[in-house]
């Protein structure tokens, strides 16, 4: 009998793990940063809680490139994406994907840890608010519209605009971040644990973060007129802040799992139910891999709109609200908008050279927003 009772609890256990994972792929494929990057630490982490708690064998497929990120997830070769400001810029059809080639992709978000950003500055610099910023140097980097386009938009929440500051390009992001120290720039918008960030803060030109007033309202509403991907956020890991100390930030979804919108529900409700349930196994895979936490992953805004398995799940969960279905029912509105409108406007304009056809899709996305406005 006692034998029987052990065989009988050790079946049950084995089917309690069964029932957990059997609508999780036995493989799966992800892409994400580089090998070293936030993105692919993070995406390791889960994918190893993924292995150890439901036997699914994942590989991350790694990539420097946003295009390298997303074209796999777009043809059906990998499941999921890690992805970054480049999951807005897609569905928008901006930047590198203002060609004939690309255009507007229909693309869903599943969960995204919110990652701050924020202006920082040297604290001889004479910013205190992002309105002093006015007539100071700026570090931008080359070719990095993800960081550039965010700070064109803590700008715009201080009532600036590029045109009001002197910007000052720099070839890589780690030149753009060291400038500061070196007395290059007086300012830039970067995530607030950028190693070089900590060199500036042990530095004699010091360091400073400016708030972003999450009571501001006109604030909030200029800035989303740039880049409606963002919200307030309390942080309190950064270079430069003491224990105990908290700065008001914006937080975007970074990375942020994305994927196709024509994934099957029941296959995302069994992704995201995964990601909860191995929650406990990779929330210390980092500093801030506790933020996978549902109840902040899980709810926008996000660069896309949230796939409906994701809702489901979330819904279940009693984590999405009537807030977050009408902020998603806006954002697909907005995505259906934009494909629809490529639609129509590529044929006519396919021929063009490559600058006065990104220049006039940006026409026709200013029309698109217009009207969704109006």
């Amino acid at each position: 009998m006692l034998l029987r009772s052990i065989l009988a609890t050790t079946v049950l256990g084995l089917g309690t793990l069964t029932a957990s994972a059997q609508d999780l792929p036995q493989t799966m494929i992800w892409t994400a940063y580089d090998v070293g990057s936030a993105g692919y630490a993070e995406a390791s982490a889960i994918a190893d809680a993924f292995g150890k708690e439901f036997g699914t064998k994942v590989r991350i497929q790694p990539s420097g490139t946003a295009i390298g990120r997303l074209q796999p997830v777009l043809q059906g070769r990998a499941d999921y994406g890690f992805l970054a400001t480049e999951s807005f810029f897609v569905s928008e059809g901006d930047f590198d994907f203002a060609t004939p080639e690309w255009g507007p992709q229909n693309l869903r978000a599943v969960a995204g840890r919110p990652a701050s950003f924020a202006m920082v500055t040297a604290a001889d610099a004479g910013i205190e608010e992002i309105a002093d910023a006015k007539g100071k140097r700026a570090a931008l980097v080359v070719g990095n519209p993800s960081v550039n386009l965010k700070c064109e938009a803590i700008l715009a929440f201080g009532g600036l605009t590029t045109d009001d500051v002197e910007v000052v390009m720099f070839p890589t992001y780690a030149a753009a971040m060291s400038s500061m120290t070196k007395n290059e720039a007086d300012f830039t918008c970067t995530t607030p644990t950028t190693s070089q960030l900590y060199e500036l803060a042990e530095s004699p030109r010091g360091i400073r973060w400016i708030p972003l007033d999450s009571e501001n309202q006109e604030g909030w509403a200029a800035l989303d007129g740039v880049l409606p991907i963002m919200s307030p956020f309390n942080e309190d890991i950064a270079a430069g802040l003491e224990e105990g100390e908290n700065v008001q930030m914006a937080a975007y979804r970074y990375p942020v799992i994305a994927t196709t919108a024509d994934k099957s529900a029941d296959e995302v409700y069994a992704f995201i139910k995964a990601l909860d349930e191995a929650y406990d196994l990779y929330k210390d895979g980092t500093a801030t891999m506790v933020r996978w936490d549902l109840a902040q992953a899980g709810l926008p805004p996000a660069d896309v709109p949230f796939h409906e398995g994701a809702i489901r799940y979330l819904t279940e969960k009693g984590i999405w609200t009537e807030e977050a279905e009408a902020w998603n029912q806006q954002r697909i509105a907005r995505l259906d908008a934009m494909i629809a409108a490529w639609e129509e406007f590529l044929p006519a304009n396919e021929g063009l050279p490559a600058e006065e056809f990104a220049a006039k899709w940006k026409e026709k996305q200013g029309e698109v927003i217009a009207s969704l406005d109006s």
